[in-house]
């Protein structure tokens, strides 16, 4: 789903949504803008949504710094834009 100038933002408080990583079950909390964004990169990339999330989830622990996962899942996909 993209934003164009023309269109206004597409507000929406976040939305929960279960994925599985590594066997265990944990949510994510993302604005639907950003799920569609996460569903559109994992078919590209052609893996299940839960494998790019836990691809992502492993880059975020190995980082310095590393945020929360839901915060992580966003900057990733911001990056790629």
């Amino acid at each position: 789903m993209s934003v164009t100038q023309n269109s206004p933002p597409p507000y929406h408080p976040p939305v929960k949504r279960s994925v599985e990583i590594a066997g265990h079950k944990t949510s994510i909390s993302l604005e639907p803008v950003f799920w569609d964004m996460l569903r559109e990169a994992a078919e590209a990339e052609g893996v299940p949504i839960n494998a790019l999330v836990a691809r992502i989830d492993a880059e975020r622990i190995r980082s310095a710094n590393p945020c929360g996962l839901a915060g992580a899942v966003r900057i990733w996909l911001v990056s790629r834009a």
